[in-house]
């Protein structure tokens, strides 16, 4: 069995195969990144400093585990597509909000 088949598409594009350890650094930023982009997209709210950095420590915490995964599971792909996705809710939701203002003027 070839394991260079079976990485996933950013874990092929760091060449984690080939440089082990700064392949695994580029897949855990990148994972960390886009969980980042993902929380601030769907899931933030308006918290204390103190509290956001409690939540991006855990974050960054849970991503360890995530980028062993994502070295063979499309884990950074489907950030990828949730904050696609999340990006078109939130330009919907401001074009509905504005349609809504300019209607009421």
């Amino acid at each position: 069995m070839n394991v260079m088949e079976r990485l996933s598409f950013f874990a092929s594009l760091y060449q984690v195969h080939d440089n082990p350890e700064r392949g695994m650094w580029l897949l855990y930023i990148t994972v960390f990144i886009l969980s980042a982009i993902v929380y601030r997209l769907g899931f933030a709210k308006q918290l204390p400093l103190l509290k956001n950095v409690i939540i991006y420590v855990l974050l960054a915490l849970g991503c360890t585990i995530l980028t062993f995964f994502a070295v063979f599971l499309p884990i950074a792909e489907g950030l990828v597509i949730a904050a696609i996705v999340l990006i078109i809710y939130k330009i919907r939701l401001r074009q509905s909000q504005q349609q809504k203002m300019n209607a009421g003027e």
